[in-house]
């Protein structure tokens, strides 16, 4: 086998540029869970931007906002609404990733530098992706500090549960139309990534809309990225309407792991979080597809939580409404009990159940 020339370790941080993150950081809090972990802004010395960082498991998630006019930050959020910039990639080598991933054609955003505080330093650089997403290379190896060089423990009063978030199990992009084989041979090509699956519209389709999609992963699986465009139906589809409110390519939603799904979705519903409603009639004949599992099925229908199998075992699933105004990012709650795939039989009824979340918004 080659010799990996971008081994990754995880996903380090994925950061949101919003519009308020100081309300923003309280809902992730609040909803989902997340814990307080460092902060950024005014009373740090920083007078250009907030950022409030939350963590739960290995997920670490980072709000941004301007704090004056004409940044890039408010350029993004005014253009996408609140969205995904930063998808940061734990490396060993910051520098070689950027010098491996540009001579093989990926564009400039961040040459090599160094980040240092009391703590040590980072070692950081940057790539471009899909849209305005960004790919950072983050290699902490020499750093001791809460977060990075410029924030500071952020420890408020209020703190909430956790509720079982474990890991990204994977992160959406969508693309525009004809676009997806471009970014597939990008994640292959540049960051030497392999292609695990692809679905096309025969695959991903109900009466009215369609998509087509494929699934690149590194080679340790530990970052997994399926890549989504548009495909002709006889109305809009959830790509189309994503790329039309958020103004083009972006992070559709984030997968997280749980290891009991039952009670993580309970908690987040308890807690506010509105997921798409399943019909009853989905868990019909569901049994006869999945055979058998561990989980209370009855406890599962209650919850609309979606059910797949593959040669390798099943998996659970159920997806949120947006998280913001614009229908554009959403989140994923995934368990995976030995299956490998992305819930394939599952798309059919979630289709369905976006479509209806369309009708409702008149952008169907």
């Amino acid at each position: 086998m080659d010799q990996d020339f971008l081994p990754l370790n995880g996903t380090d941080f994925v950061e949101f540029y919003v519009g308020n993150a100081k309300q923003a950081a309280f809902y992730y809090q609040s909803a989902f869970g997340f814990q307080p972990l460092a902060y950024s802004g005014l009373e740090t010395g920083n007078k250009e931007k907030t950022s409030y960082v939350l963590r739960q498991g290995k997920i670490t998630l980072v709000f941004s906002t301007s704090l004056v006019p004409d940044s890039e930050i408010g350029k993004h959020v005014d253009l996408h609404g609140d969205g995904v910039k930063f998808v940061a990639l734990l490396v060993d080598d910051a520098e070689s990733s950027y010098r491996e991933t540009v001579k093989r054609g990926a564009i400039p955003f961040l040459e090599p530098r160094k980040l240092s505080d009391e703590n040590g330093f980072i070692s950081v650089s940057g790539i471009h992706t899909y849209g305005e997403t960004i790919h950072l290379f983050i290699d902490r190896n020499n750093y001791k500090g809460i977060f990075m060089p410029g924030y500071r423990a952020w420890n408020p009063f209020y703190k909430t549960t956790e509720v079982g978030l474990k890991y990204v199990d994977h992160m959406v992009g969508n693309v525009g139309w004809g676009q997806m084989n471009t970014w597939i041979d990008f994640y292959k090509d540049v960051m030497g990534f392999r292609q695990l699956i692809s679905f096309d519209d025969k695959d991903i389709s109900t009466e009215y809309t369609a998509l087509m999609s494929k699934v690149v992963a590194n080679g340790n699986d530990r970052i997994k990225f399926p890549i989504n465009e548009p495909a002709e139906g006889k109305k809009v589809s959830q790509i189309e309407e994503y790329i039309n409110f958020y103004h083009g390519a972006g992070v559709q939603h984030l997968a997280m792991a749980t290891d009991n799904i039952v009670a993580t979705v309970t908690e987040l519903k308890n807690r506010g979080v509105e997921f798409l409603y399943v019909p009853e009639t989905y868990y019909d004949d569901i049994m006869q597809r999945v055979g058998e599992i561990e989980e209370d099925f009855e406890l599962l229908k209650q919850h609309g939580i979606l059910i797949d199998r593959d040669d390798e075992g099943y998996l659970l699933q159920l997806f949120t409404k947006p998280v913001q105004d614009r229908p554009t990012v959403f989140y994923e709650i995934i368990q995976r009990k030995g299956a490998k795939s992305f819930g394939k039989g599952n798309f059919k009824a979630l289709f369905e159940a976006i479509e209806r979340e369309q009708a409702n918004r008149g952008t169907l």
